[in-house]
């Protein structure tokens, strides 16, 4: 018996029934995205429904679909406008993460260094007093309501004297200017003492360590040489207990006062993604930001040996985030970072203003790098790529530069239109467009070029299949515990948060 081909369906379109939204497959299922971030997941029978306008009030998806603003009859255009005036907030606030460099010396040699350290003895990489004050200057004129001073480096508690004047100086300029005033510091802690833990702990500067996994794998990653050398692991879990138990001395809540930790992911990491979980819970860390590598600095020369591809690293992701998923359910409040801003973007009336997750994305808008010797980058990415030569990223100096002249440099606005996710084809169609963000640099790193193709990126895999993976699990959830978890891990701390620690 001869098979007949197959006619394609020709699908009715109802036009005038129907709003604007974006529309893709997650397995067997349509998902609906619209600018106000609102989703919906229809099966194909509905989803056929829909477009035909056959969606009746009495069909059971109809409230959610013009609740959503899926459907344009009885549209409550309003309300769909506000949500979206909200998350879009963060266009044109004005940097609010001020990311200084104290210093670039480092006693810690890691094989995935983003930051073209220097050595303990090369004092010509710390930033002076008087550069401090300019920069600290120019950073309060933002017109942001919130700032917040990020301490990096090299290791940043190397020139101490800078960190404690530019908390300082900032607030005695901001009784003044009046802005919500955090600081942070990002931190290995192997140069720590009491009078520097004690002084961060006294000032509310909230600390970050770098902290990777167990012994065996946070000594390999990062090697601990030089004068003092000793087992970096045990250190930092020292320091780390110090300096949650002057938080508990003083009363402090630990729930929101306590040393967070910062993770980067090498091959090495793949064979010890339970241990690395397990040792965070153990320490009481209540959040975990799992992160791949970028392709910055000393990273590129020892790829072959902690690199790894897309597909492996988000195998690795699926497993941890199962994991503490797992935990979750069992009473374990431990969050992972990135699925924590994707799902604020999804199940949240505001964006959580994460600045390497926007569009357009916060580089010379939401934040900016101010190098050691005071030049100033849109972005800390841009800062590392001018320690390898290249300094076309650079947008002033705080020696002869005004903030107006910084914040609308031409490059600034180069970086905004590479990350609008509305001018980038691939992007200004896809359906996970309210969930994500471009990160101009990484296209330029990774092609020579900051707009890309976004298909072919590695950052625009990642974050569609983080979302899939959110999305699969909250569509599964028949008795709504993981999403009571999920929307749980949406919820802001009182405490600032940074850009790398305290989600």
């Amino acid at each position: 018996m001869a098979h007949r081909k197959a006619k394609a369906v020709r699908l009715q379109l109802d036009a005038d029934g129907l709003a604007f939204f974006r529309f893709g497959r997650i397995g067997d299922r349509i998902i609906l995205t619209n600018d106000a971030a609102q989703y919906l997941m229809l099966g194909e029978a509905d989803f056929a429904l829909l477009l035909a306008g056959q969606i009746t009030p009495d069909h059971p998806a109809h409230g959610e679909l013009l609740e959503k603003g899926f459907l344009r009859p009885g549209m409550n255009l309003d309300r769909l406008a506000d949500r979206i005036r909200r998350k879009k907030a963060h266009v044109g606030q004005g940097p609010h993460l001020h990311i200084v460099l104290p210093t670039l010396r480092c006693n810690q040699t890691c094989r995935y260094c983003h930051a073209s350290r220097a050595p303990l003895d090369d004092p010509d990489t710390d930033m002076t007093l008087e550069t401090a004050k300019r920069v600290v200057d120019l950073a309060m004129q933002t017109t942001s309501p919130l700032v917040n001073f990020e301490f990096q480096g090299g290791e940043p508690t190397l020139n101490f004297p800078v960190v404690k004047f530019v908390v300082e100086y900032s607030r005695e300029k901001n009784r003044v200017e009046g802005k919500e005033l955090t600081h942070s510091i990002v931190t290995n802690l192997t140069a720590m003492d009491e009078e520097r833990a004690d002084w961060l702990v006294d000032n509310e500067v909230m600390i970050c360590a770098s902290l990777d996994g167990p012994e065996e794998l946070h000594n390999w990653n990062r090697a601990w040489t030089g004068v003092g050398a000793g087992n970096a692991y045990g250190e930092t879990l020292r320091w780390m207990a110090y300096i949650n138990q002057r938080y508990l001395d003083q009363g402090r809540e630990p729930q929101l006062w306590h040393v967070d930790a910062l993770m980067t992911t090498t091959r090495k990491t793949f064979n010890h993604w339970k241990e690395v979980i397990d040792l965070y819970v153990d320490q009481g860390l209540r959040s975990i930001h799992l992160r791949p590598l970028n392709p910055y600095g000393f990273a590129l020369s020892t790829w072959k040996t902690i690199g790894y591809s897309t597909d492996e690293y988000l195998a690795f992701y699926e497993k941890c985030l199962d994991y503490i998923l797992e935990l979750n359910h069992q009473g374990v409040q431990i969050i992972e970072g990135t699925a924590a801003v994707m799902l604020a973007k999804m199940l949240t009336p505001d964006d959580p203003n994460f600045v390497d997750i926007l569009s357009p994305c916060g580089a010379g808008t939401g934040q900016v790098a101010y190098n050691f010797d005071g030049r100033i980058f849109t972005c800390d990415e841009a800062r590392m790529t001018a320690a390898m030569g290249d300094d076309r990223f650079a947008i002033g100096d705080v020696s002869d530069s005004g903030y107006n002249q910084v914040v609308r440099h031409p490059t600034v606005k180069a970086m905004a239109l590479a990350s609008l996710q509305d001018a980038l084809p691939g992007c200004d169609t896809c359906w996970n467009k309210p969930f994500c963000g471009v990160c101009p640099m990484h296209n330029y790193m990774m092609g020579g070029d900051l707009f890309g193709q976004r298909p072919n990126s590695p950052k625009c895999a990642e974050y569609m299949t983080i979302s899939r993976m959110l999305l699969e699990r909250l569509d599964s959830d028949e008795d709504g515990s993981t999403e009571k978890i999920f929307r749980r891990w949406t919820v802001r701390r009182q405490r600032a948060i940074t850009r790398d620690c305290g989600l």
